[in-house]
């Protein structure tokens, strides 16, 4: 049993405040980077006090494309926002349906199927990316949002957390349901889905983020600036002649908001998804 001692709850507080400004202080100086113009945001040293013109830095870039955007960034944060759901959405569905095969239906080669399923962990989309681009290219899904979304949407890390859950709910559940005359798919969208919102709940704000921070992908995939994500758009501009630092962070500011949000929101139940053991 570890004892209660202040010395040791001290030590453990500093050593989170610390971790924390650690994390906090590359956020802070990109806002206060975001707040300045392009005479205060050059000088050396960078001050750290914020300035006056966040305001304006967010709206020239959302809307007026300026600072080397080929696009509004407006445009590229929708992509970006189209993409992660897409993603997110596309592969809880999946996984929940396949792993609720492999769990309560019994067919030839089930545990082989999943062994399968379980072997493509060893093969993510770096590992393929030229196959892939070859065959999004020749269906003529360059440039689209089903070409940036379709080839990441499989996921056997979701599937096998979804499995490994499922099968940790009591049989009797699934022998009540019978009784009831509840076939199948009533049993999963009745009982089965209402067990597994918190579960749900985590794997979407992994998933989400996984959608939102992609770069290689959409650079592969994606032609068109109208097409580009937010990410792709930020490193366009850092391309050749003077960077507008101010400009650039104050997109990386509006494309960091998003999923910080989905975090903040979906914070209690992405918790309790974790750890929740309870059923």
């Amino acid at each position: 049993m570890v004892e209660n001692r202040k010395g040791l709850d001290l030590f453990c507080h500093a050593m989170l405040i610390a971790g924390m400004l650690v994390v906090a202080f590359p956020l802070y100086l990109m806002f206060a980077a975001a707040s300045q113009d392009a005479d205060q945001v050059t000088r050396v040293p960078l001050s750290l006090l914020p300035g006056s013109q966040l305001w304006t830095n967010l709206a020239t870039v959302l809307w007026n494309g300026s600072g080397g955007l080929a696009v509004p960034l407006a445009r590229t944060l929708w992509n970006s926002f189209a993409m992660a759901m897409l993603i997110a959405v596309g592969k809880i569905v999946i996984s929940f349906l396949s792993a609720y095969a492999i769990v309560y239906f019994r067919f030839p080669f089930r545990k082989t199927g999943f062994a399968l399923i379980f072997a493509t962990l060893m093969l993510p989309v770096e590992v393929r990316i030229f196959p892939t681009v070859e065959v999004v290219t020749k269906m003529g899904l360059i440039n689209s949002y089903t070409g940036l979304t379709l080839p990441l949407i499989a996921s056997a890390t979701a599937t096998f957390l979804l499995r490994q859950f499922f099968m940790t709910l009591p049989k009797e559940l699934m022998e009540a349901s019978r009784v009831d005359g509840a076939g199948p798919i009533r049993f999963m969208v009745d009982v089965v889905l209402p067990l597994s919102r918190t579960n749900i709940a985590a794997l979407f704000v992994i998933t989400f983020i996984y959608g939102w921070n992609q770069y290689l992908w959409p650079l592969l995939v994606t032609h068109d600036p109208a097409m580009s994500t937010s990410v792709i758009a930020i490193k366009g501009m850092l391309g050749e002649g003077a960077v507008q630092w101010h400009l650039v962070m104050a997109s990386a500011l509006l494309t960091l908001l998003p999923p910080l949000l989905v975090v903040i929101g979906m914070q209690r139940w992405f918790v309790k998804g974790l750890v929740d053991n309870e059923k």
